[in-house]
């Protein structure tokens, strides 16, 4: 069973950057398509990132493409997600999330097929 544990949130003033680590343990990671998705106050899940297994094929969300850059180690088990320029609208809780790969979806944007989730870190940007 996939674990996933964030690390990397914080608070930051815009325009500022910051790099989010999840390390996962428990599985096979090479063979698990990874995502970011986050969720801010009284609002739903929204999708940010994805990165196929071999981290050659990459998606992300229309709000972050060109500030956000979603990354991998294989060797280390972990997925990154460096964001630059913030913006308040960037607060929210960020998840780090796992999926098996079937062979035929290389990357999804669909919370709903990501089965491993970790537990959350904050991210929060001032104005």
């Amino acid at each position: 069973q996939l674990q996933l544990v964030e690390s990397g949130g914080g608070m930051v003033q815009a325009g500022g950057s910051l790099r989010l680590s999840c390390v996962a343990s428990g599985g096979t990671f090479r063979a698990y398509q990874m995502g970011w998705f986050r969720q801010a106050p009284g609002e739903g899940r929204e999708f940010v990132a994805a990165i196929s297994t071999r981290g050659d094929t990459s998606s992300y969300a229309n709000s972050v493409k060109g500030r956000f850059i979603i990354s991998r180690d294989n060797a280390k088990n972990t997925v990154y997600l460096q964001m630059n320029s913030l913006e308040p609208e960037d607060t929210a809780v960020y998840y780090c999330a796992g999926r098996w790969y079937n062979g035929i979806v290389v990357v999804s944007k669909n919370d709903d097929e990501y089965g491993h989730w970790g537990p959350g870190t904050q991210v929060t940007v001032s104005s």
